[in-house]
């Protein structure tokens, strides 16, 4: 806890639960008017303690972590820590308006985690089974070389090898090329299981989102995770740039005037950025 010139009024830590969050609020509360609070990693650690104050209406701002050369002159540990976060609240010095975790956007978000792990669970199946083919015994890697991916798979789902007989390498291959291709089944249906709940949440979300061109589901599913419930944290669209590593950097030194690529914020979302981009190079008269 620091006061508005900076000075520390003291510190002191609380349990992550219901109880340890009152006790916290009620003593912040102690020192009389409480402005505002730093939290940093609301989407992550913090999003407990973030919902809690959202609720109580406190007024809230997201830390930036405090980069290397600092950490490594100050220290680190959890007093020093939550200080730099009270002071960089303060000062407003690389701070940010946390989501808002309550609503149906975070419901979208939830869902997209187990949709991605299942689609990255997916193409491993793949990239396994093929390399399995490569050190198959000769007559089972003639046999399945050369298919296409989906025949290749119902073939390996449809192998019968011989159980008692696991401790040879063939059937061995054989039980293994199996289990992959079933699971690789197993994960399609999750899939697509979970498109059929993503796709109306998103067109209830934002319906004139989905209509444009080269925008899909999964895809306007990514810009509003990265955007939140609450959008207008968003003040411009140089800021939602920079949030999504689409916004040039300056790079600038002496008489050199250029910038450089952003390779910084929402991986995801300035992945989604780029298929949009394609589609539109090849759909969109306007883009071309």
């Amino acid at each position: 806890m620091i006061d508005t010139a900076g000075r520390l009024l003291g510190h002191r830590q609380f349990p992550a639960s219901r109880r340890g969050y009152l006790d916290l609020l009620d003593w912040l509360r102690s020192f009389g008017l409480l402005l505002v609070v730093g939290i940093e990693g609301t989407g992550a650690y913090g999003a407990g303690l973030a919902r809690h104050l959202h609720d109580q209406h406190v007024a809230m701002l997201e830390i930036d972590r405090p980069d290397r050369k600092t950490r490594r002159s100050a220290g680190k540990s959890d007093p020093i820590d939550a200080e730099a976060a009270a002071r960089a609240a303060v000062a407003r010095v690389r701070t940010g308006v946390p989501k808002v975790r309550t609503g149906r956007v975070e419901a979208l978000r939830n869902l997209r985690v187990a949709r991605r792990s299942a689609v990255d669970q997916r193409a491993d199946c793949v990239r396994r089974i093929k390399t399995l083919i490569v050190t198959a015994p000769d007559g089972l890697r003639a046999r399945l070389r050369g298919l296409p991916k989906q025949e290749l798979l119902d073939t390996c789902a449809g192998l019968r090898p011989d159980t008692a007989r696991a401790d040879e390498p063939e059937q061995a291959t054989k039980i293994a090329l199996r289990s992959l291709a079933r699971r690789h089944a197993a994960l399609r249906e999750e899939i697509t299981e979970l498109d059929a709940l993503i796709e109306p949440l998103v067109a209830a979300i934002n319906p004139d989102l989905l209509a444009l061109n080269g925008v899909g589901a999964d895809v306007a599913g990514q810009l509003l995770v990265t955007a939140g419930e609450n959008a207008d944290r968003i003040y411009s669209e140089a800021a939602f740039a920079m949030l999504c590593g689409v916004a040039p950097i300056p790079a600038s030194s002496g008489k050199t005037h250029r910038h450089r690529l952003n390779r910084g914020g929402d991986r995801q979302a300035n992945a989604a950025l780029y298929r949009i981009v394609l589609c539109r190079l090849r759909w969109d008269p306007r883009t071309q």
